[in-house]
């Protein structure tokens, strides 16, 4: 699946007036590398209203490609606030409750981007669970830079919690003509630290989804993700070999005790791997991505991530 080139970033189809960029919530289709369509939405996120007094939230989306709500005219510049970038697990949308549930408490900390990666929701192509999918964030980031955003976070739940941190490793400022694509603060939550992991039974369901037919007939039909039959060839970089290659980026690792995915000893490889660069919170009763953060949780979580976008 590793095929075409890893660090060249499309941007939009439509890119909107600066002023515009700072009053609308806007949605769009993106344009990876390699030439898939992701499904995206900005939004420029509470704290702007008001001179930074959050306001209530802004009501639902429009359709892809067009302004869906206007926005109040006295929102401050893009660039005096971050943009966070919100990555799912696999199986989510933009779309899904628990991806605007997180997005919504993340908009009280600067703007927030949201988008389906490949696969999932009404963006083209087919998953390829966690390799081609950081071409989907690429453009997601690049497009919140486009927009005038010049701190930028991204955040990740479950398989988003792997893109993440390859992302960060493969996109760092010292690769040269990848600064647009860049994060200045990576956030994974209940990611993988290895590939091919089957130690428990939800694992060993996904992999049969993944690798078998039927399984992916059963995903296409049921879970509205459209899987690629291919495997990896080359296999790409694991969350664990891609860690020490963070720094000196700000990272912060989030897993529950009660993860039905991926046991404790996940996030510890991953923080052992960082070299005391990275924080890990290891959180009391939380169990796996998405579904298992509570607002709290997803507050402290923005708070660290508008604290560390520098």
């Amino acid at each position: 699946m590793s095929t075409g080139p890893a660090g060249h970033t499309a941007r939009s189809s439509d890119r909107p007036h600066s002023e515009t960029a700072r009053r609308t919530r806007l949605r769009r289709f993106l344009r990876t590398a390699d030439g898939v369509a992701i499904d995206a939405v900005y939004e420029p996120g509470d704290v702007v209203y008001n001179g930074g007094t959050p306001s209530p939230s802004l009501g639902s989306l429009g359709s892809p490609g067009s302004p869906a709500s206007s926005v109040s005219r006295d929102a401050a510049p893009a660039a005096r606030r971050p943009a966070i970038v919100v990555a799912h697990g696999f199986t989510g949308d933009l779309e899904r409750p628990h991806v605007r549930r997180a997005a919504s408490a993340f908009a009280q900390y600067g703007a927030v981007v949201t988008f389906s990666f490949r696969g999932h929701g009404a963006s083209g192509g087919r998953s390829t669970v966690g390799d081609r999918e950081v071409l989907d964030l690429a453009a997601a980031v690049a497009w919140a830079r486009e927009l005038g955003h010049t701190r930028v976070v991204t955040v990740g739940f479950s398989m988003g919690g792997s893109v993440v941190l390859r992302h960060a490793a493969l996109y760092g400022p010292e690769h040269e003509g990848r600064t647009p694509a860049r994060t200045d603060a990576v956030v994974s939550v209940s990611a993988p630290a290895r590939w091919y992991y089957r130690g428990t039974a939800p694992m060993r369901r996904l992999h049969w989804l993944v690798t078998r037919p039927v399984g992916r007939a059963v995903g296409r039909v049921g879970l509205r993700t459209r899987i690629h039959h291919r495997d990896w060839d080359p296999v790409p970089l694991s969350p664990v070999e891609s860690v020490p290659r963070i720094a000196p980026t700000p990272l912060l690792i989030v897993h529950g005790d009660r993860d039905g995915y991926f046991p404790v000893d996940h996030p510890r490889m991953l923080a052992a791997a960082a070299q005391d660069h990275a924080e890990l919170w290891l959180e009391p009763g939380m169990g796996h991505a998405e579904h298992a953060t509570d607002d709290a949780l997803l507050s402290r979580i923005g708070a660290w991530a508008a604290a560390h976008a520098s």
